[in-house]
């Protein structure tokens, strides 16, 4: 069993408050990601949890144990680095044999893990070569056999993709998902990057400004975000925002704006009637917006100048102007669409998201 739980941690810099009564409860063999913008406090965050910060105030316990005094060496942790964090001197069986014979491990033993973990990554013919002499991927490959040798309770992970190149991301990305269905242990990761957030974690934690502002799995964050901040970073292309004044005309609900008019759909009266005659943010994703049709109600289009035209081979991103609003639509790889052209557009009723102008929070 290797269960975490953060219990109101805060983390103070002088008089800085980086991370701020963040609670956490991580299940035994659970992916959990920490994502946000630089800065939220995330790595900060992970960094406590290893013992390499001093907590300011909350608890950590790792198997209902509290380890914010016990030592990193001590808590049966280990982390894997952005930087890999390999000596330079030392060959590749060298640098994943080092933690276990400052531990006092058995030579057979040590021989032992290493030749499965390198067998696990697939760097059996590297142990002899030195950190110079591998490429960036191999190097993240020996600093997670550095840390499978440990066979810890939890892995952490600081951003270790982040250092390579953006196709050797995605394999790699892929790599670490199939490690941890193999080795079955507890990890928490942080990462900026919303879409290894999405594809790695059984859960993610999406952070700002030191807060956590929503918890929940992947599709859960994507489809039902609980802010402003969430949906917008959560998701690539980001979604499209506008502000509108909510309005009612015989008995139907309106969002509307200079050049935008949307009809509220019914799922969403109950909670758009206290709205009326106040400001709110009308929220939907480029997939959500297509080309208008015969079969669209009137009530869901609206008019759009084609601005920028991003031809991406699956799909075609246009970036249209709407009244005072910039929107992208996701269409389509065939449609043939000129710039500056006027099309119009219909948004998916049952898609849209509405969010409070004042408090961001999720309608």
């Amino acid at each position: 069993m290797a269960e975490v739980t953060v219990r109101k941690l805060n983390k103070m810099f002088d008089v800085t408050h980086v991370v701020k009564d963040v609670d956490l409860e991580i299940h035994d063999k659970e992916f959990v990601v920490l994502v946000g913008p630089s800065g939220c406090g995330k790595t900060t965050t992970l960094r406590m949890i290893a013992g390499l910060e001093a907590v300011t105030s909350g608890e950590i316990l790792i198997d209902d144990t509290i380890v914010n005094e016990v030592p990193p060496m001590d808590r049966d942790i280990a982390m894997v680095f952005q930087n890999y964090a390999l000596y330079p001197h030392m060959s590749v069986a060298g640098n994943m044999a080092f933690g276990l014979k400052m531990r006092k491990f058995e030579k057979d033993d040590i021989d032992r893990r290493i030749k499965r973990a390198a067998d696990i990554l697939g760097i059996g013919e590297l142990l002899g070569r030195k950190p110079r002499q591998l490429s960036g991927g191999q190097r993240q490959r020996v600093a997670l056999g550095r840390a499978i040798v440990r066979d810890p309770k939890v892995f952490l992970f600081d951003e270790p993709l982040s250092n390579l190149d953006a196709k050797l991301r995605v394999q790699m990305r892929v790599e670490l998902k199939k490690l941890h269905e193999r080795l079955g242990t507890t990890a928490i990761y942080v990462t900026h990057d919303q879409v290894e957030a999405m594809t790695l974690g059984d859960r993610v934690v999406v952070m700002k400004d030191g807060w956590v502002q929503q918890i929940g799995e992947p599709l859960q964050l994507y489809n039902d975000p609980a802010n402003l901040f969430v949906a917008g970073f959560i998701g690539s292309p980001a979604m499209n925002f506008a502000p509108v004044t909510v309005a009612e005309r015989d008995g139907a609900l309106w969002a509307e704006n200079t050049g935008l008019k949307v009809l509220v759909p019914d799922h969403l009266k109950g909670r758009m009637r206290p709205q009326i005659g106040r400001k709110a943010v009308l929220g939907v994703r480029p997939e959500n917006l297509h080309i208008a049709g015969d079969g669209d109600p009137a009530g869901n289009c609206f008019e759009a100048d084609v601005e920028v035209i991003e031809q991406l081979g699956s799909e075609i991103l246009l970036d249209m102007r709407v009244g005072d609003t910039t929107m992208v639509a996701s269409v389509e790889p065939t449609l043939h669409v000129k710039l500056h052209q006027r099309l119009k557009l219909a948004v998916n009723p049952a898609r849209v998201h509405f969010f409070d102008a004042e408090s961001e929070a999720a309608i």
